[in-house]
């Protein structure tokens, strides 16, 4: 067919893969290697599968299919391949340009991109994550307990109580941190240290500049029990601890102060307003209803009559009579040698040694020391702080801006007394 214008390529049949039959062992590897040259790529094949529809088969005057002379010599060298034979040229049936032309569409069509399946978590991730919840929701539980004083019941034996006495002293219920140091939560943590039987010895780290002497007492009665008790109790002095601080100071078996501190004000006084001048000014006026000439003592309406003086004198030389009594038990003084100092006036930690007010000069673990060695404690004492400011108290309010305001209120019936305040 050297002379028609179009060459079909030859389909692989049955009778024209080896049309002479041909033995392919007999083929030489030259031929082998020739037939491998020609071949082209089935990418090819597919890309001109359009071409093979527009260029359909031309029939002759026998009847015969042609192809272009080009396509037509470069598939007959593919034909060609071991064992294989260039066969006369055959027609191309439409249903394989059909197939040809389904071959092309599904390979030019894009396939979706392989999705990976999901790795599966492993569950070791989950327990790490619970884990750490539950440490921390354990540690927060036990930094609230800590705040409110469990940590007072924990541990083994050979401890040291660390109680603070901090802000004016008062009776009352007032939550510690808000200025004000009240004799029912110093009592109770006393108490409760004595009932510990790990506890050796306390501490009171006292900052106070003194406050009401009732509150005073109350916390001085309890010092006494613990001692009945066995456990002896040592003084930690900070910047200040005068007036009703070393009132309960006085009777500890032990006393140790700052070189700077302030201490001593030993003594009474019982303070009263007088605003009747402010108010006749503002134009305000009272009437009083009362069933004894000394029921109103105090008012602010008002001075005190004479007689209202030579009371409260005698009341305030009362308070300080047990105040002397107090120091001179607890000093091993006579009442004598503690008036010689009780007038009222402020000593430092290093004066109050030489006066015999306070014992040595050191800080809380000095303290802490000592409470041990009286304690009987040998070695390391492991420390318990009772009622150190904590998370808890955090959560009541006491370090906001209104903390201040909140513990006037609540104190509001010994600030604002309307027979004045007695202090010591």
């Amino acid at each position: 067919m050297a002379s028609s214008k179009y060459a079909v390529r030859a389909i692989m049949t049955p009778e024209n893969i080896n049309p002479e039959d041909t033995n392919p062992e007999e083929i030489s590897n030259e031929e082998i290697s020739e037939s491998a040259g020609h071949k082209i790529s089935a990418g090819d094949e597919i890309s001109n599968a359009h071409e093979k529809r527009e260029e359909l088969p031309h029939e002759g005057p026998s009847g015969e299919s042609f192809s272009s002379p080009s396509s037509s010599s470069a598939r007959d060298q593919e034909g060609s391949g071991p064992g294989k034979t260039a066969g006369p040229e055959s027609p191309v049936p439409a249903p394989e340009i059909k197939k040809l032309e389904s071959e092309s569409f599904n390979m030019s069509s894009s396939t979706p991109p392989q999705v990976p399946p999901k790795k599966k978590r492993s569950h070791i991730s989950y327990i790490a994550v619970v884990f750490a919840l539950l440490i921390i929701i354990g540690l927060s539980m036990a930094a609230i307990f800590y705040g409110f004083g469990f940590e007072g019941d924990l541990g083994s034996s050979e401890k040291v109580a660390v109680i603070y006495v901090q802000g004016t002293m008062l009776t009352g219920n007032i939550p510690s941190g808000l200025g004000y140091a009240t004799s029912e939560e110093i009592s109770e943590n006393i108490r409760r240290a004595v009932e510990d039987e790990g506890v050796r010895a306390i501490v009171l780290r006292v900052n106070s500049g003194g406050g009401s002497p009732a509150a005073a007492q109350e916390i001085v009665g309890e010092i006494q029990k613990a001692q009945e008790a066995g456990v002896p109790v040592v003084i930690s002095m900070g910047d200040v601890a005068a007036s009703a601080a070393y009132y309960i100071s006085a009777p500890s078996d032990y006393i140790i102060a700052n070189p700077s501190t302030s201490t001593g004000s030993i003594g009474v006084i019982w303070v009263f307003q007088n605003l009747s001048a402010y108010y006749d000014e503002e134009g305000i006026e009272y009437y009083i209803a009362k069933s004894g000439e000394l029921k109103d003592m105090g008012g602010s309406w008002r001075g005190l009559t004479d007689e209202e003086k030579e009371y409260a004198d005698k009341v305030v030389l009362e308070s300080y009579e047990d105040f002397v009594a107090q120091v001179a038990d607890g000093r091993n003084m006579t009442r004598s040698e503690v008036k010689a100092l009780a007038d009222g006036r402020i000593y430092t930690g290093k004066a109050a040694i030489k006066l015999g007010l306070v014992d040595e000069t050191g800080n809380l673990y000095d303290a802490i020391d000592k409470a041990a060695e009286l304690g009987g404690i040998e070695g390391e004492p492991r420390i318990v702080y009772m009622n150190r400011a904590s998370l808890s108290r955090l959560l009541l309010g006491s370090e906001s801006s209104d903390s201040g305001d909140a513990g006037k209120q609540l104190a509001n019936y010994f600030e604002e007394s309307p027979y004045g305040k007695i202090l010591a």
